[in-house]
């Protein structure tokens, strides 16, 4: 299954490619302010893979905060948040949020309230890894 989606504006998109259907996929609800701030429900798969398309990465890099190791995919034009985007084991890996998919109503699933502020910086990056899907930034310009 190809679930699609990207920000308001659509100069992010991202494709979430993945074997499952909506509601067999973990629906995430992380407790960070960035998260609680925008609302974000996030999923992914281990077995899946997300495909960011952009025109151009954002002047100044993508937003990063906390451990300062992770992209999120954040338009810069229109400030909806898509994903967010590590490399960990020499692979890119990413979270995508449920909210910017196009198919956003089939997640009927209650999501799970996650609270990460307790893990080291190594434990993240472990966990992230492990748990969230391989993942790359295509560029294409207009």
């Amino acid at each position: 299954m190809r679930l699609e989606g990207g920000c308001h504006c659509g100069r992010l998109r991202v494709a979430f490619t993945t074997a499952k259907a909506p509601t067999e996929l973990p629906l995430r609800a992380c407790q960070c302010t960035f998260c609680r701030r925008h609302g974000a429900l996030t999923t992914s798969d281990p077995a899946g893979e997300v495909v960011l398309t952009v025109a151009e990465i954002p002047p100044g890099g993508w937003y990063r905060f906390g451990t300062g190791m992770t992209d999120f995919w954040v338009c810069p034009r229109c400030g909806v948040y898509v994903g967010a985007y590590v490399e960990s084991g020499g692979q890119g890996r990413a979270v995508v949020n449920t909210r910017a998919l196009d198919a956003r109503t089939e997640f009927t699933q209650a999501p799970a309230p996650m609270d990460y502020g307790q893990e080291t910086r190594e434990g993240r990056l472990e966990r992230r890894g492990r748990v969230w899907g391989p993942a790359r930034v295509r560029l294409q310009p207009r």
